[in-house]
């Protein structure tokens, strides 16, 4: 059987249709047709199990930014969809470096 297979591939296009549908996204010409999909909240009970990649301390949730926040590093990881975004390249600094605040207050 796997030697009949080898030669059908499906085209691209339809290889991300596919992907996109079981990621539950919706492919580009979809998108335009407006439907009122609720946003999945975060779930707080996550935070037993979580913590920061950088430092692995626990984190703090934010619901007013919707965010994890690491205090002793001054970063914020989104969460988006409900889903935490941890890569680090995602973060944002929630306070200024030490240097920062020495040359604004010159």
């Amino acid at each position: 059987k796997l030697s009949a297979l080898r030669g059908t591939r499906a085209p691209p296009s339809a290889v991300a249709r596919r992907c996109l549908h079981a990621s539950g996204s919706r492919p580009l010409a979809d998108r335009g047709k407006k439907t009122e999909e609720p946003s999945r909240a975060f779930d707080p009970a996550l935070l037993e199990f979580l913590v920061c990649p950088l430092s692995k301390k626990p984190l703090r949730y934010e619901a007013s930014t919707n965010e994890l926040i690491n205090e002793e590093l001054g970063i914020a990881y989104p969460i988006i969809d409900g889903i935490p975004n941890m890569i680090p390249q995602a973060a944002r600094m929630t306070r200024q470096s030490k240097k920062q605040e020495e040359v604004e207050q010159r």
